[in-house]
């Protein structure tokens, strides 16, 4: 079939991209589903660091390249030995699929799927498939979902269902920033009652992880970003307290967990200097490959502190999503004010931008 779809031309770009115009809306052909696999009309897609990672040249792809990972949509067909879901039921897109086989799928979320990485670096699907052709060539598929188009065929176990009730827009967000941000705190750092929690980094996932810490009604809730309309929403959202970077430092407040979700070696200092002694670091932003950060370990042995690295909030999508879903729907996670903005597919070189500027919690692109 014929499908409309965000396609990365090239790699690096100079900014604005809306001049630049990195990312090009094409007409794409897309294989029917096959064995395992899924043919999903995607109804809405969040904008994610991730993708904008990809697009400055922080996260090398093979490209041409469909973008988009965080997205939910409506099963349009159903491929052969698929019996565990219904054609016109909602999924959301998770951008790890777990294989259920390798040694990273046995540690329970605390490591990522093998043979999932391993076919994202390589821009297939789960299976080793690529279902995107253009004028005869191949392109690449993002993290095995592509979900910056009208439609995405995508392996089985890289969607979980979802109930009917449970907005598009919702559900897309549930897919990645909720599931890195609020698996941060619950499967990472695991905080016990009392405990203050901090976030260093404001974007999507730092926002979703300042709400699910206000969920729990443990202790105190710190936002800590250097946008001060970032640090207003935190307050909104619940956290409370805020502050710039420099406050933080001057005032030398700290922090039982604390999350570092900006993604910037600076930031990752940062939350290591504000963790109390005793306390943990969850580190889940991605910083350039080459970047490296400067901490004391003798303040981890002295003080006793941990850091821990959690990739996708170190979640079972399958089985993390429902329950954040159930929070979502029991008032308790408000999602719907994560998303900052609902734009156009055509919008989304300039969507880039805002995001590259910082002033974005998350940027929707909704399809009729």
């Amino acid at each position: 079939m014929l499908i409309r779809g965000a396609v990365l031309e090239e790699i690096g770009r100079s900014r604005p991209f809306a001049m630049s115009t990195p990312i090009t809306i094409s007409e794409l052909e897309l294989d029917d589903p096959g064995p395992g696999e899924l043919l999903i009309r995607i109804e809405a897609a969040g904008l994610c660091h991730s993708d904008l990672s990809v697009v400055d040249g922080n996260r090398v792809r093979p490209v041409p390249m469909l973008l988009g990972h965080e997205a939910a949509g409506l099963i349009e067909q159903i491929g052969a030995g698929v019996d565990d879901v219904r054609v016109g039921g909602r999924v959301v897109m998770t951008f790890l699929p777990r294989c259920g086989d390798c040694d990273g799928c046995a540690t329970d979320g605390r490591m990522p799927c093998v043979t999932g990485s391993g076919t994202n670096n390589a821009g297939t699907l789960l299976g080793g498939s690529r279902k995107l052709h253009r004028d005869g060539v191949d392109v690449h598929h993002h993290l095995g979902v592509s979900g910056f188009a009208t439609h995405a065929v995508v392996d089985r176990k890289s969607v979980v269902p979802v109930d009917d009730d449970v907005p598009a827009d919702i559900a897309a967000v549930l897919g990645c920033a909720v599931l890195t941000g609020g698996g941060a705190i619950l499967n990472a750092g695991k905080p016990s009652q009392g405990d203050s929690i901090m976030v260093v980094g404001l974007g999507g996932v730092g926002m979703a992880a300042v709400l699910t810490a206000v969920s729990l009604g443990l202790g105190e809730v710190i936002g800590v970003d250097g946008v001060a309309e970032k640090l207003a929403t935190a307050t909104e959202l619940g956290a409370t307290q805020v502050y710039s970077p420099a406050e933080l430092v001057e005032r030398g407040i700290t922090a039982d967990l604390v999350i570092e979700a900006a993604g910037n070696a600076r930031a990752f200092e940062t939350a290591v200097a504000a963790t109390a002694p005793g306390g943990t670091t969850v580190t889940v932003g991605l910083p350039a490959p080459d970047a490296v950060s400067s901490i004391s370990p003798l303040g981890l042995v002295a003080q006793a502190r941990a850091i821990i690295g959690s990739y996708l909030g170190s979640a079972v999508p399958a089985r993390d999503i429902p329950k954040y879903a159930q929070l979502w729907r029991d008032g308790k996670l408000p999602v719907e004010k994560l998303i900052s903005s609902r734009i156009t597919l055509d919008q989304i070189n300039e969507g880039m931008d805002e995001l590259a500027d910082g002033h974005a919690i998350r940027q929707v692109i909704v399809f009729e």
